[in-house]
């Protein structure tokens, strides 16, 4: 890659961040998360929220720069593979969390605000990237690709070994990591039993639910990631990796300040999701990356 080459990529992206950064400011602004209920009490002052947001959007536009770059396709296609990415994973399986973890502590009004200001980023975002990476008009690479071409036993038996490996990241980093911190236990209104097996046979007597319920979730992972697998270039390790930081790069939303979460709980939450997405969207690409050697494109 030309020096040039390199200068180019880079204004790009640190105009889409700032681009990303008016999207974000102005989705919050239409999906009303600058209101509050008539006679509520202001947030508590936690601090400036620019250079949390700035270092935000500056990772998730060298991210999508990268899926965008790294496409086979373009146009529309490759808008709505970038759509369907940020917004399920930024957005719709984050809230869900917050749904069945959080209904006390969060209003009840803000998730449809939240998803609707997500739905809003995607759609001002999705186009504006690939626009500005210069992949809105041009042929689509043509060659042979058979990355998810897999057989009917082969896609059970690998969409069965991400549920596990989903439900052991989960609750093995929400345990060891997470529970072990006393601000947790006192958020959550809750107590470490000792030992893992006895939080989960805790949770498998209290509530039996939350297992199904992470498979579904590990399953939407996989939705939202299908489109970017089935695009990329490069070998498996390549496309392991990025799938790996499209997961792992939302828990950095968690440095934003918030007036629902203590400040302490939510760094616990960050270190704790930040790695166990990040070692699970490795095995999501990786074990769906087939046809990887004979489909690399450098």
């Amino acid at each position: 890659m030309t020096v040039a080459r390199v200068l180019s990529i880079a204004w790009r992206v640190a105009l889409l961040t700032i681009l990303l950064l008016v999207c974000f400011i102005a989705a919050s602004l239409l999906a009303g998360l600058d209101q509050r209920p008539p006679g509520s009490p202001p947030p508590p002052n936690q601090g400036p929220v620019l250079p949390p947001l700035l270092l935000f959007c500056f990772l998730l536009a060298c991210l999508f720069s990268y899926f965008v770059l790294r496409s086979r396709w373009t146009g529309w296609k490759l808008i709505a593979a970038v759509f369907v990415a940020l917004y399920g994973v930024g957005f719709v399986l984050l809230q869900i969390e917050s749904l069945v973890f959080l209904p006390a502590q969060v209003p009840r009004d803000l998730v449809p605000k939240v998803l609707l200001m997500g739905a809003i980023l995607g759609a001002l975002f999705a186009p504006t990237s690939v626009a500005v990476l210069g992949r809105l008009r041009g042929a689509a690479n043509a060659a042979a690709n058979r990355r998810l071409v897999m057989p009917a036993g082969e896609w059970a038996w690998k969409l069965g070994a991400i549920a596990v490996a989903y439900l052991v990241l989960y609750f093995g980093f929400g345990y060891y990591v997470a529970w072990k911190n006393p601000a947790l236990g006192a958020y959550y209104h809750g107590t470490d039993p000792g030992t893992f097996a006895l939080q989960i046979r805790s949770l498998w007597v209290t509530m039996p639910w939350l297992f199904p319920l992470q498979v579904f979730r590990a399953l939407l992972w996989v939705a939202f990631s299908l489109m970017l697998i089935r695009t990329l270039k490069g070998g498996r390790v390549e496309t392991a990796l990025a799938i790996g930081a499209l997961f792992a790069v939302w828990s950095i939303g968690l440095l934003l300040p918030n007036p629902y979460m203590p400040e302490a709980v939510a760094r616990t939450h960050l270190v704790e999701t930040l790695w166990s997405n990040l070692i699970f969207g490795t095995i999501v690409g990786g074990l769906l990356s087939r046809g990887a050697r004979q489909d690399s494109v450098s």
